[in-house]
């Protein structure tokens, strides 16, 4: 007699935002048998190269989100980038569509103002003195109030886009005009930072359960040119006392939002003090280094694993690891090809990852060389290495 059990009921996921982050979530979520409707507002974007399904629309109208909801009938609405009219969210989570990790967390944290005042005023959570500005005259009166050096963001962005340095009040203008062209979403505003002395920066990736204890990954350490990240390493080295305030705080203000997920929560390290800079309720982009297997479990598996409500009992480092991103040189937008990779696969104890994006740009991250050692290895040496396996692949206009 043969007896075939009943198959687990899997779920329908809307992915919004289809990039690279998104592409290595919905493997993940493929492997744990779940089905994956990939969303962004330009074609074959990386995560719809392997998702189930696709759509193209534009996430900040909320009548063509409501379209996709109707016509889905999703059991997770999984938001990826900050562009999304995250209002629906809230109608979405009303009606018992699950939203990861809960509409509230999605809305305050694509909005820098709405996190960055429930960590500072309502948390008593230790940030860099701050102000809002809505016009190039406002940022520059602000300045007066926070000081020089300062740093100028979008209240809506990721990955350090539209992040100016200015040390002067001449630049003001350039920054305010940098924040507008290049932030995400349809908000003017801008924070007005002041400048921390920090030793180094990292990216606390905390782990939150439907059912179960906060976990953290080791601290994951990056480097940053043009507010963009250019590779990141795990474990970052720091104090012990350093790294339990930094979980303390992440806890906090994760427990605050409320909701099951990954979340990349990002701390500016000083000698005398830990100061929380932001948060993303979803995979982060330095976390990209732990496709080079330095934990049991990757940031995405993480992530799947969590927003299924399945258990995770541990973090475990079990390798040290670092990457490089792989930058295009190209100026115009143009369709890509590669070379190098062949060249770039001889070197032991490394694996890379192009991302497939259909348009490369001048800076544009086109995808990742992974490395890895034992533990307690030359991490220095780790990071060179992810350097020199970048430069190995080169990026052409596609004849």
């Amino acid at each position: 007699m043969t007896i075939f059990k009943q198959r687990p009921k899997m779920k329908k996921i809307l992915l919004l935002g289809s990039g690279e982050l998104g592409k290595e979530l919905t493997i993940a979520l493929q492997r744990y048998g779940q089905t994956v409707i990939a969303v962004d507002s330009y074609p074959d974007a990386p995560a719809m190269q392997v998702a189930d399904e696709f759509e193209v629309i534009n996430m900040l109208d909320g009548e063509a989100l409501e379209a996709l909801v109707q016509k889905h009938r999703p059991d997770l609405v999984v938001p990826e980038i900050e562009a999304i009219r995250t209002e629906k969210l809230y109608e979405f989570e009303q009606r018992g569509i699950e939203v990861i990790p809960s509409a509230k967390a999605t809305n305050f944290t694509m909005d820098r103002r709405r996190i960055r005042d429930l960590a500072a005023q309502d948390l008593g959570i230790r940030t860099a003195p701050y102000r809002y500005a809505a016009s190039a005259n406002e940022l520059k009166a602000a300045l007066t109030e926070v000081g020089l050096p300062a740093v100028i963001k979008p209240l809506m962005s990721s990955s350090g886009k539209g992040q100016s340095i200015i040390k002067t009040e001449a630049e003001a203008e350039t920054a305010w005009e940098t924040a507008q062209s290049k932030g995400r979403g349809d908000q003017m505003e801008v924070i007005v930072e002041g400048f921390i002395d920090f030793d180094f920066e990292i990216t606390l990736l905390t782990v939150t359960q439907k059912e179960g204890p906060t976990l953290f990954c080791p601290p994951i350490g990056h480097r940053q040119e043009r507010g963009d990240y250019q590779e990141s390493w795990q474990p970052q080295q720091m104090k012990p006392e350093q790294l339990k305030e930094a979980q303390e705080m992440a806890a906090q203000v994760t427990a605050a939002l409320g909701g099951a997920g990954i979340w990349g929560v990002e701390f500016f390290i000083a000698s005398d003090a830990v100061y929380f800079s932001e948060l993303s309720p979803r995979p982060h982009d330095t976390g990209m280094v732990t496709l080079a297997g330095t934990q049991n479990f990757n940031e995405f598996e993480l992530h799947a694993r969590a927003i299924l409500g399945w258990p995770i009992p541990e973090v475990t480092q079990e390798r040290w690891g670092a990457n490089a991103v792989i930058l295009s040189p190209i100026q115009e937008e143009v369709t890509p090809s590669y070379s190098g990779m062949e060249v770039a696969s001889t070197y032991p104890q490394s694996d890379i990852r192009i991302f497939g994006k259909p348009i490369c740009r001048l800076y544009r991250r086109m995808g990742v060389a992974l490395v890895y050692d034992r533990p307690g290895t030359d991490l220095l040496a780790l990071r060179q290495k992810a350097a020199e396996i970048a430069t190995k692949i080169q990026i052409h206009a596609k004849e």
